[in-house]
């Protein structure tokens, strides 16, 4: 690639996202990849695969250097991954399906999922501590057995946002 085809709107884009990631937590996928597709005008699989190709490789060292301090609940890291893995699984099985006839029929999932996750993430984020609240004074505390399995299930549930997200 020569110096002029370089475009300095990506670099300037990953600094931005990695700033707002570390100022506010939220998962860089839910940045990065409405950025590939609106401003770059990637294909909606294609930015969610490189997205997750690239958090998968980052995230990969931030587990081993919050393994080694002991900051993991390894237990609800197992619960969630149990619900997870096979819903992501599934996930992109179903994702397959659907671009077999149709190449945009994945897109269009794809997109329509991530409108609805941001617009979740965000209420979310503005809303959490109304939230927690209403739920603290409703709920209580779960017995181990129901804990687990609402565990599995929200792995379940985030395997496949993330993976169409």
């Amino acid at each position: 690639m020569a110096f002029s085809e370089f475009n300095l709107l990506y670099p300037v884009s990953g600094f931005v996202v990695g700033m707002l990631v570390g100022l506010t937590g939220v998962g860089g996928g839910a940045l990065m990849t409405p950025l590939l597709v609106l401003l770059f005008g990637i294909h909606p699989t294609t930015a969610v695969g490189t997205d997750l190709l690239y958090a998968c490789i980052t995230k990969t060292g931030g587990t081993l250097v919050h393994g080694l301090s002991n900051t993991v609940d390894w237990k609800i890291t197992r619960r969630l991954a149990l619900g997870s893995v096979p819903a992501t699984a599934l996930t992109l099985l179903l994702l397959a399906y659907f671009n077999r006839g149709n190449h945009d029929g994945a897109a269009g999932l794809i997109t329509t999922v991530l409108g609805f996750a941001l617009i979740l993430t965000a209420i979310a984020l503005v809303a959490r501590n109304w939230i927690l609240a209403f739920f603290a004074a409703r709920i209580g505390e779960f017995e181990e057995g129901r804990s687990r399995n609402l565990t599995v299930v929200l792995g379940a549930l985030l395997g496949v946002l993330v993976s169409l997200s």
